[in-house]
């Protein structure tokens, strides 16, 4: 009995450690550090409390997980320790619009700029626009006979 026990210990401690020495080990993979700096579009100036989502991407589909910086009042954020591959890159900030952008790591160390617009209007057909573009060409007049002339001596069929 003592014999089946020790092998079956052994067994156990030799498949542990195949499928130890089996499997890919992440931290041996080369990572990025990646700097962001957001600011506002039309002046330049830093958005604080920003936050910074950053998604793996593979085969073109967001994977599950994902992490959330928030800036800091310079607009900046940072984080070392990303993989290399594609990453989708969203920032959210309130009164901006979202901004979405897949990029390649593929560098030890990348920088981001990134530039906040402000919300647009929503356009309505039942609104009145402006003239923006010229009004196409109007069609040339079309050449018209005259009216027939009144015939006072002709008799109805």
């Amino acid at each position: 009995m003592k014999k089946i026990w020790i092998t079956g210990v052994a067994l156990a401690m030799l498949a542990t450690a195949g499928t130890a020495f089996g499997q890919k080990d992440k931290d041996d993979e080369p990572t990025s550090w990646l700097n962001f700096v957001v600011i506002k579009d039309d002046n330049g100036k830093p958005v604080r409390n920003a936050a910074v989502i950053m998604h793996p991407v593979a085969k073109g589909k967001q994977q599950h997980g994902g992490m959330e910086l928030k800036t800091d009042a310079e607009g900046k954020a940072n984080f070392d320790g990303i993989p290399y591959g594609d990453l989708r890159i969203q920032v959210l900030a309130q009164g901006f619009q979202t901004y979405g952008e897949d990029f390649q790591i593929d560098k030890p160390k990348m920088e981001f700029t990134i530039k906040l617009k402000r919300p647009q209007g929503q356009f309505s057909v039942y609104d009145d626009h402006p003239k923006d573009a010229p009004a196409p060409p109007a069609p040339p007049p079309q050449k018209q006979d005259p009216p027939p002339a009144d015939d006072k001596d002709k008799k109805p069929n």
